[in-house]
């Protein structure tokens, strides 16, 4: 049983408008790549790889009786599981390393080393605030085949951790699926410095495509993916996080050396991470999954505010040897959210 956790505290969330555009996803040449500097091609290949799981951060409002929270879909835990806060609870969590806190040192004793776990991911957090007892299988890099499938040799597939005792599932997916992630922070970041950080270069050779792909592959996948884990736990209250903001609204001076990405394209990554988390909250909204809002929560806190405010690591000059990834501040928010949720009966 995982005990003695600092206990979180309450964040509230807010609502997004995705945007829109058209084309079909590339990525950038050898070639431009091979023009960047040296220090800055190695942070944005390890920030892009090892970030790979991050997908961005959410949307619709999820706010007690407020515009925008969606009703309970037919067949919604919500009602089967008023709070999910009983002691002793047998709790799984799911997830990439987002759940997996990627970065966050003490490595979690135990856990598959390719997997990343830290001692302070959100699921440890999470469990100590509700005494609850925790089997975490969630894995850096996964995508939602990985919850069938095995993702490195000796490590099961993360649907494995599931039964019919199971009372709380926790997870955060669909960043990894389809290359959109890592496909998006390459491309922009290549963009980015090619322009000086000047212009809109990544949306104008990209448009919608990104988008277009989260559409017509990751939404389909994570809502497949929420229907076998409620069938392989299905006394489960399952809780799908949205990811905390990486990028602000619009520019903000000297983040440029952090995140190289250009003056134009900051709203325009800022609404890619909004869509693919609306896709992650439908996805939970139809299949009567609860979804934790961390948008309003983590605004103001992306990956080019100052180190004590941020909860995202930028790609360059980050303290986690993970970059792009929430600290530990940023998993505590997670757990807090998450939380709050459960305790309220939200969502």
């Amino acid at each position: 049983m995982t005990r003695n956790t600092p206990r979180p505290t309450s964040h509230p969330a807010l609502h997004l408008t995705p945007g829109h555009s058209s084309r079909h996803v590339s990525r950038p040449t050898a070639g431009e790549a091979s023009r960047l500097p040296r220090n800055v091609r190695r942070g944005l290949l390890a920030g892009a790889a090892a970030a790979a799981t991050l997908s961005l951060a959410v949307p619709a409002s999820a706010r007690p009786g407020g515009a925008g929270q969606a009703p309970a879909a037919p067949g919604s835990d919500r009602a089967a599981h008023p709070a999910v806060a009983a002691q002793g609870a047998e709790y799984v969590a799911l997830g990439d390393s987002y759940s997996a806190g990627a970065g966050i040192l003490p490595p979690a004793p135990g856990a598959p080393l390719l997997c990343a776990q830290s001692g302070k991911n959100y699921p440890r957090l999470l469990a100590g605030a509700l005494d609850a007892r925790l089997k975490d299988v969630s894995c850096a890099m996964a995508e939602t085949k990985h919850l069938e499938k095995s993702q490195y040799p000796g490590v099961a597939p993360q649907l494995d951790g599931l039964g019919g005792r199971t009372d709380l599932v926790t997870l955060t997916l669909g960043g990894n699926d389809n290359n959109v992630f890592l496909g998006s922070i390459l491309a922009c970041g290549t963009a980015g410095l090619g322009s000086g950080g000047k212009g809109s270069p990544c949306k104008d050779k990209h448009g919608s495509s990104y988008e277009e792909q989260i559409d017509r592959d990751t939404y389909p996948a994570l809502r497949a993916s929420l229907e076998k884990i409620k069938a392989k736990a299905p006394a489960a209250r399952v809780v799908v996080l949205g990811y905390p903001w990486i990028m602000p609204e619009q520019p903000v001076k000297g983040c440029f050396v952090k995140m190289p990405i250009a003056e134009g394209d900051v709203p325009y990554m800022r609404s890619l991470q909004a869509h693919l988390n609306e896709a992650v909250a439908r996805a939970a909204r139809e299949t009567g999954s609860t979804f934790v809002d961390l948008a309003e929560a983590s605004d103001g806190h992306d990956a080019c505010a100052p180190a004590k405010t941020r909860w995202v690591e930028p790609v360059l000059f980050g303290s986690n040897f993970i970059p792009v990834h929430p600290n530990a501040t940023g998993q505590q928010a997670m757990a807090t959210a998450t939380e709050t949720a459960l305790r309220t009966n939200r969502g």
